[in-house]
């Protein structure tokens, strides 16, 4: 059975940095798009960082320059680097895995971020 599990969660002040982890099981993530995405309290989940198979990324413009997503093959394992974290930035946090041209995706059960001000 296919699992992601997210991880580095919690609670941290404004400025303050957090690296999220996706460790993934029974798939191999250098074969999937993989990406961040959040939901905050009564607002729609959004896209916050993708990588593409072939390691190029792109970010949502509310975290350019503050977030990194990074993967280490080696773990099956996604990252998503957060530094100079605001409180905009609370929400639960989704890891996503998507291969296209099979129609698979996968997501995670969500960790919670909060930035208090």
């Amino acid at each position: 059975q296919v699992r992601l599990v997210e991880s580095g969660g919690g609670l941290v002040q404004a400025g303050g940095s957090l690296r999220l982890s996706c460790a993934a099981s029974e798939i191999n993530f250098s074969l999937y798009a993989t990406g961040w995405y959040r939901q905050a309290p009564g607002k729609q989940r959004e896209l916050v960082a993708r990588m593409g198979t072939g390691g190029g990324t792109n970010y949502a413009d509310s975290v350019k320059g503050r977030f990194t997503i990074f993967r280490d093959d080696a773990k099956n394992t996604v990252y998503l680097q957060m530094n100079s974290l605001k409180p905009e930035d609370t929400a639960v946090y989704y890891c996503n895995a998507h291969w296209a041209l099979i129609r698979s995706e996968y997501w995670g059960q969500g960790t919670q971020v909060t930035v208090s001000s």
